[in-house]
């Protein structure tokens, strides 16, 4: 991320549509989001997680985020999220960022493994990542709360190749 991403971040980070996709649900300050851009070293093994602009290949116009969180170098594992603004949907751009980001956590990273958490009602998500390779791994009753009730969702899994990965043992 760039400072130059702030009016973007703060556009997403505050748009409460998503929230119940992840574990905020409070809005953050520009100073707040000023600061993490600031303070994110880009680097997995130091923060945890990595936070991408998502780019046309024409033009370069940001049109979202994709992270890879909760990193676990020990099982060699993160998690995928991903929003692409409203007015950018639908055009392939969420779909290629997952591949990028697959190749990316198993070229660079070296991960075994990325996994999805996505409610069993975003039909548009689920059919994202199956068509990307991740298999349900589990179900998950009563896992998302929207602050009007609890609503399940679906565990994906994707297992990278082992033998690259694993350097060919």
């Amino acid at each position: 991320m760039e400072p130059e991403d702030l009016d973007l971040l703060y556009s997403i980070e505050n748009d409460p549509d998503v929230w119940d996709v992840g574990v905020s649900n409070v809005p953050y300050s520009r100073y707040v989001l000023r600061d993490f851009i600031a303070q994110s070293s880009g680097d997995a093994y130091t923060d945890g997680q990595v936070r991408l602009i998502v780019e046309t290949v024409e033009g370069g116009e940001v049109v979202g985020v994709a992270d890879l969180i909760n990193f676990s170098p020990k099982h060699c594992r993160a998690e995928v999220g991903i929003v692409i603004e409203r007015r950018h949907r639908r055009q392939g751009y969420a779909g290629e960022a997952v591949d990028l980001l697959a190749d990316y956590a198993q070229r660079i990273l070296h991960l075994h493994q990325l996994y999805a958490v996505v409610a069993e009602r975003n039909e548009s998500a689920l059919r994202l990542f199956t068509g990307r390779g991740f298999v349900r791994a589990a179900s998950l009753p009563d896992w998302l709360y929207d602050g009007h009730g609890y609503h399940a969702a679906v565990l994906l899994q994707r297992v990278l190749n082992s033998e690259e990965v694993r350097g060919g043992r």
